[in-house]
């Protein structure tokens, strides 16, 4: 396995909706379970927010269950803070609670969103906060980010991805981690997406999976900028 991925070590991932995980970093994750690192997943909330169906929570719960199971990764914790309301949580207790998962997987890397929140979505900006909080400087923090080159910006501006903020932007050069992800690795991610079937749906139909296993291929992922002060 490529050296940038081996030096990841425990790797403790945390994100604000059932998705996120895949869509984001499915493919680091079902590499490192590949190659037996450890990989541990936190979701702040069940997405019941995502749709109209009163069940959603129960079928987001459901459908992250078999997505994280695809991807390798047996460890999950959930939050159970509402959907669209993560800005309102107290931040002091959600890093506390997070900071009790730290402690226990002790992880090498943690990754979450920038404070851009990548889409700008005020829940996973309230994400990144609390990671921020509850993260020691010793330990190695990594944020989702965009390359310069984007895959499809048609398919970004039709479906309003990136309506509510834009996420930070790097040059190669910049990047811990960037994955072109191609064969049985993009296969096992697509799989992932499509067994969450209530939020990709009905963007796979809309743009074919062709177009849709393109535009993500690519997952990039940088250090913080500036300096970390932690707890």
């Amino acid at each position: 396995m490529d050296e940038q991925l081996t030096r990841l070590g425990t790797v403790l991932v945390v994100w604000a909706h059932p998705d996120d995980e895949t869509y984001l970093v499915g493919g680091l994750s079902a590499a490192l379970t590949d190659a037996g690192q450890r990989v541990v997943c936190v979701t702040a909330t069940r997405g019941e927010a995502g749709g109209t169906d009163p069940d959603l929570a129960d079928i987001r719960t459901a459908e992250l269950d078999t997505a994280l199971a695809m991807l390798g990764v047996r460890e999950h914790h959930w939050l159970d803070y509402p959907d669209g309301g993560c800005a309102s949580v107290d931040e002091e207790a959600a890093a506390v609670r997070l900071r009790a998962v730290v402690d226990k997987i002790r992880p090498d890397t943690v990754i979450t969103f920038g404070p851009d929140g990548y889409t700008g979505h005020p829940d996973h900006q309230a994400v990144s906060r609390w990671v921020d909080l509850a993260v020691t400087p010793d330990v190695r923090l990594l944020h989702a980010v965009s390359v310069e080159h984007r895959v499809d910006p048609g398919l970004d501006e039709d479906y309003g991805v990136f309506e509510l903020g834009r996420p930070r932007v790097c040059a190669d050069d910049e990047l811990a981690v960037l994955l072109h992800l191609d064969g049985a690795l993009l296969d096992r991610k697509i799989a992932a997406l499509l067994a969450q079937e209530s939020q990709t749906a009905g963007l796979v139909a809309a743009v074919g999976l062709p177009r849709f296993r393109a535009w993500v291929a690519t997952e990039a992922l940088a250090e913080p900028v500036g300096k970390r002060v932690g707890p």
